[in-house]
């Protein structure tokens, strides 16, 4: 047995390592027709694993027109877009105030770690941006389908969120949740 490193996974014993372990093959757009219209390609610690015990890991965002990436955040990372293609406005909330802008190719963004945070496309055709974290595993927490893909009852989410509950049972019904 090899010891675990702080993300959690084993080290491959030396002689089993090859350059393959330090090269992500499949970093292309991925598929857009979905709910939110938006696709991650991810290369984290699961998917790539020259990255375990380094504390990096990398996704490239493909957002078709009119698609957005909800509400979520990263409990285990700091997020950094950095816009390739088309038009993205993305911000993050505090209790306080609200940080939001309209990227453009050549645009950085920054998501401090645990923030709520949002990417809408917001111009015409697709837009793509690649996203570094600092956690080889950042994992996500999407406020949609926490809220919706449960069967927390309805009133209870109706209650809890001031939505009205006809509201609560349409998202609940969009995302798979019952109750």
């Amino acid at each position: 047995m090899h010891p675990e490193t702080p993300t959690g996974y084993h080290c491959m014993p030396l002689a089993n390592i090859t350059s393959e372990d330090f090269v992500f093959h499949g970093f292309v757009a991925g598929n857009t027709n979905n709910s939110f219209n938006a696709a991650l390609t991810s290369a984290f610690v699961t998917d790539f694993p020259g990255l375990n015990d380094l504390g990096i890991s990398a996704a490239r965002l493909d957002i078709a027109e009119g698609g957005s990436i909800p509400m979520h955040t990263h409990p285990g990372a700091t997020e950094l877009l950095i816009m390739v293609q088309g038009e993205i406005t993305a911000g993050f909330l505090t209790t306080s105030a609200v940080y939001s802008n309209t990227l453009k190719p050549g645009d950085l963004m920054v998501f401090p770690q645990g923030m709520l945070h949002f990417q809408v496309n917001s111009g015409k055709g697709k837009a793509t941006a690649f996203l570094t974290f600092s956690s080889a595993n950042p994992g996500a927490q999407l406020l949609d389908l926490l809220l919706f893909s449960n069967n927390l009852p309805s009133n209870l989410v109706a209650q809890t969120t001031f939505l009205d509950l006809a509201q609560v049972k349409k998202l609940k019904a969009r995302f798979g949740g019952r109750g």
